[in-house]
């Protein structure tokens, strides 16, 4: 562990700070989107909007390669196929009166099989492992500022408007009384979740990203009474967990958004088994 920390003051490895900053700075994102996703019980929803914008990557990595618009970023074409997947489940839900699992797991599936599609597409070699798991260690400069900016951002609308997400989580027919949109309310819900994934997922892929939106609002969900409780003991649980995960990932030389996964996973089931027997005794 001393080793580490001297590895992390030392300016011969600025990249490990970053990927400690990023870390924290994407807890908040992880701790307040997670919470709002869990307490809808739209979890699932961070999983299918992950996988589908690997449809917007093989798009964009396609277009990009055959010269259609060359110098494509592969994130234009993730962003663009996330707030597609979010408002096409959110519409669905309410104007098809579907539930939402039913359009999450259809657009999880579509969107990865054409990411998959589009990449054997493309000419030259590309892995869609890449995107899957990311690497926190490449996280840049600008990378942290932009997650800084979106950290803002959100903070501004849960401010903004926690009083009608909390009343939409939990008495939607109160809100609706109060004269709460609550078909507005869940669509930019999806859009704002929609985005952060995106961004999120560019730096530790997708698999951190699915674990980090559930677990820490899971382990939070235990000690809270209130949603505004939920969402900073998630985002205190999220921060313990990555500044453990790349600090476990430096000293034992493993992949630093597993051990993150590992390190919360491991909490979590720690926490459910502690609750289950209480409940037993």
């Amino acid at each position: 562990m001393a080793n580490f920390i001297e590895t992390l003051i030392s300016a011969d490895f600025p990249f490990l700070r970053n990927a400690l900053l990023s870390g924290i700075l994407a807890s908040v994102l992880f701790g307040i989107i997670g919470t709002v996703v869990t307490v809808r019980r739209i979890a699932s929803l961070a999983g299918a909007v992950s996988h589908a914008v690997l449809g917007g990557i093989g798009l964009a990595l396609y277009i990009s390669a055959t010269g259609l618009i060359p110098g494509l970023p592969p994130i234009a074409g993730a962003l663009v196929f996330a707030v597609l997947a979010a408002l096409i489940i959110g519409l669905v839900s309410l104007r098809a009166k579907q539930r939402e699992d039913t359009a999450i797991n259809a657009i999880w599936a579509i969107g990865m099989s054409l990411g998959v599609l589009f990449m054997a597409k493309t000419p030259g070699y590309t892995d869609p492992s890449t995107w899957l798991f990311g690497n926190i260690l490449l996280v840049s400069n600008r990378d942290l500022l932009l997650l800084a900016v979106l950290d803002i951002v959100v903070l501004f609308l849960i401010r903004r408007f926690y009083a009608q997400i909390e009343a939409a989580s939990f008495d939607g027919e109160f809100a609706r009384v109060r004269g709460v949109s609550l078909d507005t309310v869940f669509l930019v819900l999806l859009a704002v979740t929609a985005i952060a994934v995106v961004l999120l997922q560019t730096f530790v892929g997708i698999v951190m990203v699915i674990a980090m939106l559930t677990l820490p609002s899971g382990c939070a969900g235990v000690f809270s009474r209130s949603l505004g409780g939920m969402m900073l003991l998630s985002c205190i649980f999220s921060m313990v967990f990555s500044v453990c995960g790349v600090a476990a990932g430096w000293i034992f030389d493993l992949p630093v958004g597993a051990m993150t996964v590992i390190v919360s996973g491991a909490v979590f089931l720690g926490i459910s088994a502690l609750r289950v027997g209480k409940v037993l005794h």
